[in-house]
């Protein structure tokens, strides 16, 4: 119901053979950008605050540019990124001189790098929007940079880069990693200018420092460093590229490669549509390795930091990443499933004054997975109930009539009906309209009789479902309304990309925080400061999350139920109660990404632990003293 916004998406394609080939074959000099824009346009959920392209071309003869870059902000920012681009490329392209288009028709090359843009540390603007470029007019020492990442060391990467005499333009994780890696490049390039410069003259010597540049060896210099959760991509103006993907697994990445292309985005089903290709082609990129591609266009995968413990992200099977991967698609029908026996006993095995339904369309797959599983159950009760009464010799057509007209009843309760710009009213106002976000389907509802279970992905603020879903779903007068997530209590930030609510803005947290104060036990709030105080004194691999003391008293129901009570508006006539997935439930239906620091707070790296210590720190200096 309230959209988390969602972690960026990356998007890079890499041509093996000559530019002419694709020309050939597929009748069109531009198949590299069309191919990008596809994969941007279909990454297009994953970030639309800002979007950048850039293209490396790696036959421009000198004294003509050979990277290009374009940058827009905005959800319209991919159509007017291409609108930009198309503009630049000559008319009647595709009639051209060959040896024209491959040496000077600018955004037409053989590497492409594409980036949707959500920000994560409340920096935005277009100077914050990737790919960002290191400039040199050694084409072996120009870097363009862009990721779906989060770091966590900030200041120690800062830190690292300013000791070594650098001095970043911007206080930004991209800008720093952007220096960082450019300073290991040039220590690349000064080893093989070392290694050649008595037998080579330039600009030969140039060359062949392009040729033998070691892009394994300056990511091994500069990953170490890094805490975090990332997809990063990389190509240097020399047209050495690589896609690298954190140790732990944290954050997404999935490639593909033939003769013709190397390919790497953030989600396998957008490779798989956009090259036609089969499932099993797309390969995911194995935590702690990089793609690389050396200028020649020789493809290799290497290991570059040891893989750590999986803690691949769950919130991306939950949410995030597109619901037409096969893998993903079955794991929200499984989310929905589990929730089913706490369910049932909430509604007290009352089938028939139930209609079960979903909020917003992004929940829909768990709502299957929740109605299969209810009519499974409710068949099986079904079926009992006939034999125990075939037994008994009870059986007769009106009761075999009555038993099968049981069902479990679904309705398309909530529509979305227009996108209303609330920015214009303020206060009650701006309420006041949002609760005519989504129209209600009138007529499905007995009034004052039925029970509405309605399932969302999750509940996290909490704010919209007070602010309006709620009256929204009141409008219909049910006896009842249970808002189900399929996903667990959210209690912790995301500190690895996703951009999700400070500490005090989550729901849960509030609530734990209210009992604490309801039941007379400051001290552990009290107390709960003073060992995040400790732990903030130690270094970042002795910490410990502290947080999870303000939750250990309670159990989920007890959270769960005062969640309900604090976001139940006094205007509401039904009752509310609110019922979250398990984690036993969660990893059940996703065994394969265990990553849920944001609901257990076991965050994977060590930065996570300080900065939740740190998050609650600042809260109770602003709250309590």
């Amino acid at each position: 119901m309230e959209a988390l916004k969602h972690e960026c998406g990356v998007a890079m394609i890499r041509l093996l053979k000559p530019l002419e080939y694709y020309k050939a074959k597929y009748g069109t000099w531009t198949y590299g950008l069309d191919r990008l824009y596809l994969l941007m346009e279909k990454q297009h959920n994953r970030g639309q605050e800002a979007a950048g392209v850039g293209v490396i071309k790696l036959n421009a003869p000198a004294g003509h540019e050979y990277i290009f870059r374009e940058r827009a902000l905005g959800t319209g920012a991919i159509d007017e990124i291409f609108a930009t681009i198309g503009s630049k490329i000559p008319a009647g392209i595709n009639e051209a001189d060959t040896e024209e288009i491959k040496r000077f028709a600018p955004f037409i090359g053989e590497i492409y790098m594409g980036h949707l843009r959500y920000s994560t540390t409340g920096r935005s603007g277009l100077e914050y929007t990737h790919p960002f470029l290191r400039r040199n007019n050694w084409r072996s020492r120009a870097l363009m940079l862009c990721g779906n990442f989060n770091m966590t060391n900030v200041a120690e990467i800062f830190r690292s880069i300013e000791s070594s005499g650098q001095h970043p333009r911007l206080y930004s994780d991209t800008a720093f990693l952007l220096e960082q890696i450019g300073n290991a490049l040039d220590k690349e390039n000064h080893r093989l200018y070392r290694l050649y410069r008595d037998e080579i003259r330039d600009p030969e010597l140039a060359r062949k420092i392009e040729d033998e540049l070691d892009i394994a060896s300056v990511l091994r210099s500069a990953a170490p460093l890094w805490d975090g959760g990332y997809t990063i991509c990389g190509v240097t103006g020399s047209g050495s590229s690589f896609a690298m993907r954190d140790p732990r697994g944290i954050r997404p990445a999935f490639y593909y490669r033939d003769d013709e292309i190397v390919v790497v985005a953030s989600e396998r089903p957008v490779i798989q549509t956009v090259f036609n290709v089969p499932r099993d082609s797309v390969r995911e990129l194995t935590p702690g390795d990089a793609v690389i591609v050396d200028r020649q266009g020789n493809v290799r995968i290497d290991n570059i930091l040891p893989q750590g413990p999986n803690y691949r992200c769950s919130f991306e099977r939950i949410y995030f990443s597109r619901g037409s991967d096969a893998d993903i698609y079955r794991e929200r029908k499984a989310l929905g499933a589990n929730i089913v026996s706490k369910l049932i006993e909430m509604i007290g095995g009352r089938f028939d004054d139930t209609v079960f339904s979903f909020i917003p369309n992004t929940a829909e797959v768990a709502f299957f997975g929740m109605t299969e599983e209810l009519t499974r159950r409710l068949d099986a009760d079904r079926v009992a109930e006939l034999t125990e009464l075939s037994a008994a010799g009870k059986l007769d057509r009106e009761k075999i009539t009555e038993i099968l007209r049981r069902k479990v009843r679904t309705e398309k309760i909530a529509i979305k009906d227009i996108k209303l710009r609330t920015f214009i009213a303020e206060g009650s106002s701006r309420n006041d309209l949002a609760t005519h976000v989504y129209d209600v389907t009138y007529g499905c509802i007995r009034t004052g009789r039925d029970t509405l279970a309605i399932i969302d992905d999750s509940i996290v603020r909490g704010t919209t479902l007070r602010q309006s879903i709620l009256r929204i779903l009141d409008r219909l007068l049910p006896e009842r309304i249970i808002v189900i997530s399929s996903s667990p209590q959210v209690r912790f930030p995301d500190y690895y990309g996703i951009d999700m609510p400070n500490l005090d803005e989550l729901t849960a947290f509030r609530a734990a925080i209210q009992l604490l104060l309801d039941g007379g036990r400051s001290d552990i709030i009290d107390n709960t400061y003073a060992e995040c105080r400790r732990n903030l004194t130690l270094p970042d691999a002795e910490q410990t999350n502290a947080v999870t003391a303000i939750y250990a008293p309670f159990t989920d129901d007890e959270v769960s139920r005062k969640i309900a009570d604090m976001l139940t508006p006094p205007d509401i006539r039904a009752q509310v109660d609110i019922l979250y997935q398990t984690l036993e439930g969660l990893h059940d239906a996703v065994p394969n990404h265990p990553g849920d620091w944001y609901f257990s707070g076991n965050y994977p790296t060590p930065g996570g632990n300080r900065m939740v210590n740190n998050a609650f720190v600042d809260y109770y200096e602003r709250t309590f003293i």
